[in-house]
């Protein structure tokens, strides 16, 4: 039997347990990409079900589906557009009316919907007990109980999902009701639009009611968007014919119910649909438990106490990178043996030539020097990911807003930060959740100063090569705070000067505290590894091919003389003028021409100035060794000491330079299409130059006097 095709969309309220029932559902078959046209990650999965093919897509996580946030909108533009067979709302049952208020606006879409009431386990631990039965009829929406952190549920989720798409659910939907005043209203308006929606949809189909580019819209849905003045939907009415009487007609309703009422027709939507939530409620959920502190709020009397906050925050994270380095020592020495091993093996079995160099020096000098470093990565991606799971790192944010208050943003626009740690791109499109613009941007801006993954390598590479192992932790510590320090100072100059304007007030959940599952928190820190392991594959074993040419060629001079040693052809060769050009720039932060190549290099993706010093230091020990019978390889961190001339200092320059200086062109590019605009990724280009040269600087001739270089 062949099998059918289904799609299941997965809506819910950022931590309902949402990306841990996705996992659950789909396991390792899934991807991530952007859904089209914009930059908001879609992560879609498959599952093969009882002969069904089934789509799982993960929504971005909301609390509402008002037009505040591009997140909101591509959640029901997706629900809208794409027609999923059945949408799947995940609520946190120990947070239930607050969750049940996206479920009144999917109801409002009129889309095929299940409810999973998802950790029922901490419900019942809180003493909240729910007759899910008696809500399901209340809501008129089918529901199943689920405790997705011991992946219980799954598969009665599946069979209700598979239920709803066979039409095998017998239940009387139930609409929100609004006060009289607001459904006279409603009443006029969906009168409007039934004839205009259908007119907009023929005229662009050109009569193809097949037209799948302006879908027809729940009118009662559109009419209460309409009243809220839903910006997105406002745009879109306002460009049918007629839209503009359509307009003053929702002008003339809203006065109307603001002079019966007296509040704003939004607010009196907001509280008809929170009435009808209580009164279900109220009906099917009970409280048994007592008063007594909760252990969430045993643990933040500690973790958020208003002088123990910050230096316990400081603390997690220095133990974090204490552990990254400390743990992945022994594991990176063991990966860089091996590729020591292979180069020598290599070096000593293949003939002398351009193709032994390529590989010896351009591929396994090159792309090894970075996949070294994946211990590290690994290590880091695992302490955040449990981190986030465990509920921490909205604490973060809280803890860090009266810092950001300061800079004239506030901690909301600190998660994106965090999350910079891991990768810039995610990191941006993270700016998203921020509603004013002016703190989106200035946040866009800031957030390549954060210090990615990417990074680490260059890092790792220094402080193995050049600082004792009792303070590695610590050196590495300190560049990840310069980073956090420097962001804050920037974002506090563009809210002063460039992007004046009072910053929003800081409203943002605090998740209860969690044991994270082990699968989830592995498969996240795995999703981010195998990205690390494909740009070693692709770009940087691209950029090191090309940096073994750019430092090979040309191999003799314009009188066709081959140069008479290594470190002259290396001066004359492609990448030796460039890096010449650019010298006497650098020289007054400490650094030489080969610093300089593999800076430029590094703006293709971070971790190819570590490839490019590899690939550099490659080809000069194997200049150096050259004629002997058997080559022994040296070690990554051995011949950087001995060939870069570098001091701790100056390898401390240039891991701050590495830190400010331009992002890499991802970062640029998600920057443009976040702005729409070219103006503000040339400015980040600019200003993030600027500020590396000025602070690397400023501390190399610092030193000098002090006697550090």
């Amino acid at each position: 039997m062949s099998k059918k095709t289904i799609t299941i969309a997965l809506a819910g309220n950022p931590n309902s347990g949402k990306t841990t029932i996705f996992n659950n559902l789909t396991g390792a078959r899934q991807h991530v990409g952007n859904y089209p046209g914009v930059t908001v990650e879609r992560k879609e999965g498959r599952v093969i079900y009882k002969g069904y093919d089934i789509k799982v897509i993960d929504l971005p996580g909301t609390y509402s589906l008002t037009a505040y946030s591009p997140d909101e909108v591509v959640a029901r533009n997706v629900i809208i557009e794409e027609k999923p067979d059945v949408v799947v709302n995940i609520l946190d049952a120990s947070n239930l009316e607050r969750n049940l208020y996206l479920t009144t606006q999917l109801k409002e879409l009129e889309v095929p919907l299940v409810l999973a009431l998802n950790m029922m386990d901490i419900a019942e631990k809180n003493g909240i007990n729910i007759q899910h039965n008696l809500l399901s009829q209340l809501l008129g929406v089918p529901m199943v109980t689920l405790i997705g952190t011991k992946n219980q549920g799954t598969m009665e989720l599946l069979d209700m999902a598979l239920e709803s798409v066979q039409g095998r659910i017998n239940m009387t939907p139930k609409t929100v009701k609004y006060r009289h005043e607001v459904e006279e209203e409603l009443a006029i308006l969906q009168g409007m639009l039934a004839d205009s929606q259908v007119l907009n949809v023929q005229v662009a189909a050109g009569n193809d009611s097949s037209y799948a580019g302006n879908p027809t819209y729940p009118l009662r849905w559109l009419a209460v968007k309409l009243l809220e003045y839903d910006q997105e939907i406002v745009r879109k009415v306002n460009s049918w014919a007629g839209g503009e009487k359509i307009l003053a007609v929702v002008d003339k309703s809203r006065d109307r119910i603001r002079e019966m009422l007296h509040d704003d027709p939004e607010l009196v939507v907001v509280d008809g649909r929170y009435g009808f939530i209580r009164g279900a409620c109220r009906e099917a959920v009970t409280f048994t438990g007592s008063d007594q502190i909760t252990v969430t709020e045993l643990i933040d009397k500690v973790l958020l106490n208003r002088a123990l906050a910050l230096p316990i925050f400081l603390g997690i994270t220095w133990l974090l990178f204490q552990l990254t380095f400390t743990l992945g020592a022994p594991l990176m020495e063991w990966i860089e043996a091996g590729f020591t091993a292979l180069g020598g093996w290599v070096a000593n079995h293949m003939d002398e030539g351009l193709l032994k160099s390529l590989i010896v020096d351009g591929i396994i000098g090159g792309v090894g020097g970075v996949i070294v470093f994946l211990p590290n990565i690994l290590l880091l991606f695992l302490g955040i990911a449990f981190l986030e799971a465990t509920g921490y790192m909205a604490r973060a944010a809280f803890v860090m807003d009266k810092l950001m208050h300061r800079v004239g943003l506030h901690g909301k626009s600190f998660v994106p930060m965090l999350i910079g740690f891991g990768c810039t791109v995610p990191a941006i499109m993270a700016t998203r959740t921020l509603e004013n613009p002016k703190d989106r941007l200035a946040t866009i801006l800031v957030t390549p100063l954060m210090s990615c993954g990417a990074r680490l390598p260059v890092y790792t590479l220094l402080i193995s090569a050049f600082f004792p192992a009792k303070v590695a932790g610590n050196v590495l510590f300190s560049i990840y705070i310069i980073g956090i320090i420097l962001a804050m100072l920037m974002a506090k100059v563009f809210r002063t000067w460039l992007l004046r304007g009072e910053s929003e007030p800081f409203v943002m959940e605090l998740p209860i505290y969690r044991l994270p599952s082990l699968k989830n928190v592995l498969m996240h820190m795995w999703e981010r590894a195998w990205l690390y392991l494909k740009k070693a594959g692709t770009i940087i074993l691209a950029a090191s091919i090309l940096i073994w040419g750019l430092f090979t060629f040309p191999t003799a001079d314009v009188n066709g003389n081959e140069y008479t040693s290594a470190a002259l052809q290396m001066e004359q060769s492609y990448a030796g003028r460039m890096g010449k050009a650019i010298e006497p720039v650098l020289t007054p932060l400490g650094f030489d021409w080969k610093t300089g190549v593999a800076l430029v290099a590094g703006f293709a993706a971070k971790e190819v100035v570590v490839s490019t010093l590899g690939t550099l230091y490659s080809i000069e020990d194997e200049e150096a060794l050259a004629g002997e019978e058997d080559v022994a390889v040296k070690s990554f961190a051995q011949r950087a000491r001995e060939q870069s001339g570098f001091t701790p200092f100056t390898a401390y320059i240039l891991m701050l330079f590495t830190l400010i200086y331009i992002p890499c062109i991802a970062t640029i590019a998600v920057i443009k299409r976040e702005t729409n605009s070219w103006k503000w990724p040339l400015f980040t280009v600019g200003y993030t130059i600027a500020l590396a040269w000025i602070v690397c600087f400023l501390v190399y001739q610092g030193g000098k006097i002090v006697g550090l270089a």
